[in-house]
């Protein structure tokens, strides 16, 4: 690991003046931390705040950019205004990282900075990802993919630098807990929002609410959708949130979210998840 992290660095180095696309997860914390020790001012990471990103995820990044002294620079970004990206098709993500690094080159071209990188990593490889194919389209590079650090050596080699986010659960924006093709909406993130706090509050490690319309009622209400929560945790964790008085508690808190079903799903956390439908759609 020691000879890729060195990689790594000489990378990183020869890219020049470099802003860091950053969001506060394992990768792109490690690679913040990496850009600014080999390349001090001439770094910048820049983390996009919007709706789908939990206000808890926003705040900690922002501390741990402080913590470590690193420069950290905010932009607003407008996927939620982009009917392609609201509309929830499969290749959503392509629409948000394309606002995001436009906002990226945006800056780059103002300012001069020669470089744009992003947190992929070799961990990544042969996963859907399209916002993969937003970077190529935008010249974003991927340092730690392109010397092979895999996942469990960026949190090993995050532990050694002493960074906190070494066992940080994986973490995606909070849009990916919709199904496809139904609408994104602010209404729905705020609640997907509230209920995983509820969980994480209830010291659950890997956690998703999989947001769901069980149906629409005939009532003339505020708001005919009825919604199903479908929480995922991990596997180990499922006897925990099905003993009686846990369960009972974590039920009660997202129904007055606004989820008139609470479901677990049994199968627990895994990653993808929310790609198995167009795997069964494929095989159809």
């Amino acid at each position: 690991m020691s000879g890729k992290l060195d990689q790594l660095k000489t990378v990183l180095h020869g890219y020049g003046r470099t802003l860091v696309a950053y969001s506060g997860g394992v990768d792109s914390v490690f690679l913040a931390k990496v850009a600014h020790d080999v390349l001090g001012n001439d770094m910048l990471a820049v983390i996009a705040d919007s709706p789908s990103l939990p206000r808890r995820e926003f705040q900690e990044a922002v501390a741990i950019a402080k913590q470590f002294g690193f420069p950290l620079h905010v932009v607003n970004t407008q996927e939620m205004a982009d009917a392609n990206y609201t509309s929830n098709p499969s290749n959503r993500c392509y629409f948000c990282k394309g606002e995001l690094f436009l906002s990226l080159a945006e800056i780059a071209q103002r300012e001069g900075w020669q470089t744009i990188v992003y947190g992929e990593n070799a961990s990544d490889a042969g996963d859907y990802r399209p916002g993969a194919v937003a970077a190529k389209e935008y010249q974003v590079r991927a340092p730690l993919k392109e010397v092979g650090l895999t996942k469990t050596e960026i949190r090993e080699l995050s532990a050694e630098l002493g960074l906190p986010t070494a066992d940080k659960p994986a973490m995606a924006c909070l849009s990916s807990r919709i199904p496809y093709g139904e609408p994104v909406t602010e209404e729905a993130l705020r609640m997907i929002e509230a209920a995983e706090n509820v969980l994480r509050d209830a010291r659950f490690y890997e956690v998703r609410v999989r947001h769901h319309v069980a149906g629409r009622s005939k009532l003339k209400t505020r708001n005919s959708k009825i919604f199903m929560a479908r929480i995922e945790v991990g596997a180990d964790e499922l006897g925990k949130l099905l003993n009686e008085e846990v369960r009972e508690s974590v039920t009660q808190a997202l129904k007055k979210i606004g989820y008139a079903y609470v479901t677990l799903d049994l199968q627990g956390y895994r990653r993808g998840s929310a790609n198995e439908v167009l795997a069964k759609l494929k095989e159809n």
